[in-house]
């Protein structure tokens, strides 16, 4: 595959730099920005899994590590959703401005508490168009919920019961496009076989139909 850009890079960030990797195949027309979860980073293979699957579908894809290691060493800064929200929308900002990304429409991919800010920041960022979580944890940003725009698609494993509950109230408050995938015999961390493949498509045909579509209908999407 070709690609206009495929480097590491680092994102300023107020007084930080927040090491990523930029992968843009050649023919990209969206971008999609991923917002890990506690305790993992941009190396997460199961958001690499995702991520790989996106730039064969010729998405480009952004993975940063939403922390420095320093800060990632206090346990509380995990949590901060305010603080991740913060660095995901000053990635977000970073991107918009390299001449790589010129032109592209943008979408949030978030794991775990980083579905949280992935819906926060799109809550406050009118340039996001689409956002998928997998396993997340959405009931986090629940007094954002409301304000998203950005169509957002809610993955959840079948056996995850706690995250399952937490994502079905969470979906109630959302006002925009919007579906609930159950995905059957699947846990939090999607570890049976097949299963990430699963989400990797779901995602994949979500950020399809949103981002890469010129002139989408704001109709509801239901379940």
């Amino acid at each position: 595959m070709d690609f206009r850009f495929q480097k590491e890079v680092r994102i300023p960030v107020l007084n930080v730099e927040l090491k990523g990797d930029l992968i843009i195949p050649l023919k990209a027309t969206a971008i999609i920005i991923f917002s890990h979860g506690s305790g993992s980073s941009r190396l997460s293979p199961r958001n690499q899994m995702v991520a790989n699957y996106l730039q064969e579908k010729k998405f480009g894809t952004l993975l940063f590590d939403l922390l420095t290691e320093a800060e990632d060493s206090d346990y509380q800064n995990r949590f901060d959703i305010e603080l991740l929200t913060k660095r995901l929308i000053a990635a977000s900002e970073w991107l918009a401005e390299q001449p790589a990304a010129k032109d592209c429409r943008f979408g949030y991919f978030g794991a775990s508490t980083g579905a949280a800010s992935a819906l926060k920041a799109a809550a406050y960022k009118e340039k996001i168009e689409a956002v998928v979580s997998r396993g997340g944890r959405p009931d986090l940003a629940l007094s954002s919920l409301a304000s998203v725009n950005a169509a957002t698609l809610l993955i959840v494993g079948e056996m995850d019961h706690d995250v399952l509950q937490l994502n079905k109230e969470a979906y109630m408050q959302l006002n925009c496009e919007k579906k609930l995938e159950i995905i059957e015999g699947a846990t939090h961390l999607f570890e049976e076989p097949g299963k990430m493949e699963k989400v990797s498509m779901l995602a994949a045909s979500w950020f399809e139909k949103y981002l890469l579509t010129k002139n989408r209908k704001r109709t509801m999407v239901s379940t």
